[in-house]
């Protein structure tokens, strides 16, 4: 099984353009369930089935991994048998019956009033520093754009007069209005 890992890797690079991050998080989790695999009496493809991959779900859970980890490696082993099945290295899927655990989902927390006007007074104005901090601090707030929005902007983005900014993000393209504040934050800066 341990051979196959660094072939998958590389479909995910040169068929996938998998990111950088994703091929380390594949590579990672299979490493793992491998190991697990192989400590089990599980060394070959075609001797994996669900129950041993099951097993391998149950191990996790019992390590303490989070529901989101636990889910991701399920998705790396399902991706992976899925290509190991194309391949014809085995002749049937053992992942097809293995189930994602339910990930609940947290609402976010959201700043008090107080709390978003104490952050917006930490930046001292009388540093350059604190200049653009605190004009960055103002956009983020007026606008809701994103960080790698905010880290993207280029003067010729900014519109002082008509109180609006053009925010780019990979193909994206908006364009948000900012009030008062966050126009004399700009202006500072």
């Amino acid at each position: 099984m341990e051979k196959m890992i660094p072939d998958f890797i590389t479909y995910l690079t040169q068929v996938k353009n998998a990111s950088k991050s994703t091929r380390m998080s594949y590579q990672r989790d299979l490493k793992r369930m491998a190991a697990f695999l192989d400590n089990k009496g599980v060394h070959g493809l075609e001797e994996v089935t669900a129950t041993s991959l099951n097993s391998y779900v149950l191990f996790l859970e019992r390590e303490g991994f989070s529901t989101a980890t636990v889910s991701r490696n399920i998705a790396s082993m399902k991706v992976f048998f899925h290509y190991v099945c194309d391949s014809h290295a085995v002749k049937e899927d053992p992942s097809r019956m293995i189930k994602a655990p339910h990930i609940d989902r947290k609402a976010p927390e959201i700043l008090t009033v107080a709390e978003v006007e104490r952050l917006l007074g930490v930046p001292d104005t009388d540093t350059p520093k604190g200049i653009r901090d605190k004009a960055m601090l103002e956009l983020l707030y007026a606008t809701g754009m994103r960080v790698t929005e905010l880290i993207t902007v280029k003067t010729s983005d900014v519109n002082l007069k008509f109180s609006y900014i053009v925010c780019r993000d990979d193909d994206k393209e908006r364009v948000i209005p900012f009030g008062r504040e966050a126009g004399e934050a700009l202006s500072a800066y």
